[in-house]
């Protein structure tokens, strides 16, 4: 059997471990890897020969954290508590063996990688611009449980360890060189054991700074007047954004300041107990399950047709030079492929170059790019007004107005000039795939790439495949999405898709709030207590009003085409009223829910006059209930209507698309976590007060009488 430890020993008696777990593409920490590194540690403890350690990796990174497999079969505290010690025990044995251990860095090192590495006694760094370290166990709602918010706040200080810590950042490797977690740096892989071999020779009885007579912390511990006062205003600071939706943020605060009061075994056993608690929250396992298992389901190919082959995309043609547009075009470009941007004027068209301009003059003003490289990347946008310029491209993205005769047009004058196998993908966020498809000579290459703005910035597109979208096309699209560095998921076709049409209930309900004379300030307080990126009323003034008409407007339309009764959501009339007699459109006119001054925002006075306030104002949750269990309801109805083709897709759509709350894992997370049972009850009670969009989807109602969960889907 393949061991996952290598040791090799050299004739000065040090020796090289490199971990390399088989089956795996990079290391982490479970029993495969453990166990012989344990064998190891023994020897390294008797063995009077043997006189350094040098830890290293055979994969690309060094190690990117612990086996989340192993821990989600943890089912009480008890056994997350000795999961956490276990390793602790491990780290402190390698500390304190009186002979010098460095890690050398060969590659990214995150979480259990990074502590293992604060377990040495030197770090060593191959100079690498990728590599990355950071403890980001706080985004699956944990905390570092192998010694992270002990040995980090011993190094750097505690208000320094706060802001990695609390925001689960990464760092790159000239930061983290400057905060003295990395000690030096290494140009080839060679040198850098040879840094690490050197350095033990030199080194032969380290120890760590805690472990030392007379240790201070970095600008004081728990009980220094300058960290006390910030430690008593930062569980504030945190939870003014968090609203005490992340138990792990004020747990790991926690165990930073009762380990900062007590010596460094001590602090490691407190951390082990809050590491526990986290471990056993439902928020932990919500962010577990869609944000590890499902999400990386998703960028393996669950979601990609079976039996096609890789492609990718070496030339775009990007329609339409708008924010979107130019987005597309950037992030198409940083990746290598040739793009050409097409609107109506050349005008248009260098101006949405210049996007990219400014994104890459930024970035080699903070020193993360070059002028050699920006030039280069601007080199392959070749702005036009010409449709012949899309000669050889293999795909076509659409990024036109929402509107069907635009966007036919610009179908048609593309699809004369570029080639029979090229794709041609719109970015529409509402209008049916089929329905456009019609416009094109081959709609077996049709489908839909709906991008998120800022595109640079957003991690999500939705595919939607129309009604004869071929699965090669669908592959194809796939395969593009992940190429530019974007997460794919896929849903089939109908109005507003997924992520739109979900999206859209969360803001209408809002709207529809005020109209019954819900005090405003309440509404957007329960969307940020929601845990939602922003407030409704707020987020629809970043949408823009008049987009909401004009959706609403398109809908009607096809409504009566179809000899189908249009129902409007009482937030529409809301929208209209504040559009059509107040010319209040949103926030790029300065005048929509709230009054824009600058950065400065208000709530619009006007609206205490146009929707007079109720006497007796809603409970706070249950005003939170109306805005979570809508876009959940509406999220299974999907389901049940086949738009949604799996829960992943569902949960990871809605995170990463409008921003669901990540701490319930999702919008179907959201049931399951209620329970399926609850939640049609409490949804009944919802509908008898405000109306039968609250009423259960139908599939909610089988499911909670079968006792089925999403999970199971």
């Amino acid at each position: 059997m393949t061991t996952a430890i290598k040791l090799e020993r050299g004739s000065d008696g040090i020796g090289i471990v490199t971990m390399d777990l088989p089956g795996r593409s990079t290391n982490v920490l479970n029993d495969d890897l453990m166990l012989p590194f344990a064998e190891v540690l023994q020897q390294f403890e008797t063995d009077a020969t043997f006189k350094g350690l040098v830890i290293t990796s055979a994969k690309r990174d060094f190690m990117v954290g612990a086996d989340i497999d192993r821990l989600a079969k943890v089912k009480t505290p008890e056994e997350a508590y000795e999961l956490a010690q276990a390793f602790k025990t491990f780290l402190r044995r390698l500390e304190k063996s009186g002979k010098p251990v460095v890690a050398a860095l060969n590659g990214t090192a995150l979480g259990g990688g990074l502590e293992l590495a604060l377990g040495a006694h030197r770090r060593i760094a191959l100079n690498n611009p990728s590599l990355k370290i950071g403890l980001p166990e706080v985004k699956l709602g944990l905390l570092p449980g192998g010694g992270g918010t002990q040995r980090l706040p011993r190094l750097i200080g505690i208000q320094e360890s706060f802001s990695l810590l609390l925001e689960g950042k990464e760092l790159r490797l000239d930061k983290a060189v400057a905060l003295g977690l990395i000690h030096e740096l290494a140009e080839t892989p060679a040198e850098l054991i040879e840094k690490a071999r050197a350095w033990c020779l030199a080194n032969p009885s380290p120890k760590q700074p805690w472990d030392q007579q007379g240790f201070r912390f970095p600008k004081g511990d728990s009980r220094s007047p300058g960290v006390a006062q910030m430690l008593a205003i930062a569980p504030s600071m945190a939870n003014a954004k968090a609203w005490g939706n992340y138990p792990a943020i004020n747990h790991i605060m926690s165990s930073v300041f009762e380990g900062g009061l007590t010596d460094i075994d001590n602090a490691l056993q407190i951390e082990s107990r809050y590491f526990a608690a986290c471990a056993m929250t439902q928020e932990s396992r919500n962010m577990i399950g869609t944000l590890w298992y499902q999400l990386n389901a998703i960028k393996k190919g669950r979601s990609r047709p079976e039996g096609q082959p890789e492609s990718s995309v070496k030339k775009v043609g990007v329609l339409g030079a708008g924010m979107m547009g130019a987005g597309i075009a950037y992030v198409s470009a940083k990746v290598g492929i040739e793009v050409v941007l097409l609107d109506t004027t050349q005008e248009a068209a260098e101006k949405g170059k210049g996007y990219s301009q400014g994104l890459l003059d930024k970035a080699v003003a903070r020193g993360r790019s070059t002028a050699a490289k920006r030039d280069e990347l601007l080199a392959r946008i070749q702005p036009t007004t010409k449709y012949e310029d899309l000669a050889g491209c293999d795909l076509i993205v659409e990024a036109v107005f929402e509107d069907r005769d635009v966007k036919a047009g610009v179908t048609k004058a593309a699809e004369a000039v570029i080639g029979s196998d090229a794709v041609f993908a719109s970015n529409t966020s509402t209008l049916p795939i089929t329905g456009l498809a019609k416009s094109s000579v081959r709609p077996a290459q049709f489908i839909g790439l709906h991008f998120f703005s800022p595109v640079d910035k957003m991690p999500l597109v939705e595919i939607i495949v129309g009604a004869e979208t071929s699965p090669q096309t669908l592959a194809r699209g796939f395969d593009y999405v992940q190429q530019i560095g974007k997460t794919p998921i896929v849903v089939n076709d109908s109005r507003g898709f997924y992520t739109s049409r979900v999206f859209a209930t969360y803001i209408m309900e809002g709207a529809a709030m005020l109209a019954e004379g819900v005090h405003p300030r309440s509404i957007e307080v329960a969307g940020q207590q929601a845990g939602m990126p922003m407030p409704p009323l707020a987020l629809q003034d970043e949408v823009t009003l008049s987009l909401g008409v004009h959706i609403a407007d398109a809908a009607r339309r096809d409504y009566a085409a179809e000899g189908k009764t249009y129902v409007a959501h009482p937030g529409e009339a809301v929208i209209r009223t504040l559009v059509k007699d107040h010319d209040r459109i949103g926030k790029k006119t300065g005048r929509g829910f709230y009054d824009y001054n600058g950065k400065e925002k208000s709530l619009w006075p006007g609206l205490a006059e146009v929707y007079p306030r109720q006497p007796v104002q809603p409970q706070q949750q249950h005003i939170i209930d109306r805005l979570m269990y809508v876009q959940a309801n509406e999220a299974a109805r999907c389901f049940e209507a086949g738009v949604l083709r799996s829960a992943a897709d569902a949960n990871i759509g809605s995170i990463f698309g409008w921003g669901f709350a990540p701490f319930q894992g999702g919008a179907l997370q959201f049931i399951n976590a209620v329970g399926l049972k609850q939640f049609v009850e409490r949804s009944f009670e919802l509908s008898k007060l405000h109306g039968k969009r609250f009423e259960p989807a139908a599939i909610l109602l089988k499911m909670a009488e079968k006792g089925e969960t999403f999970e199971d889907r």
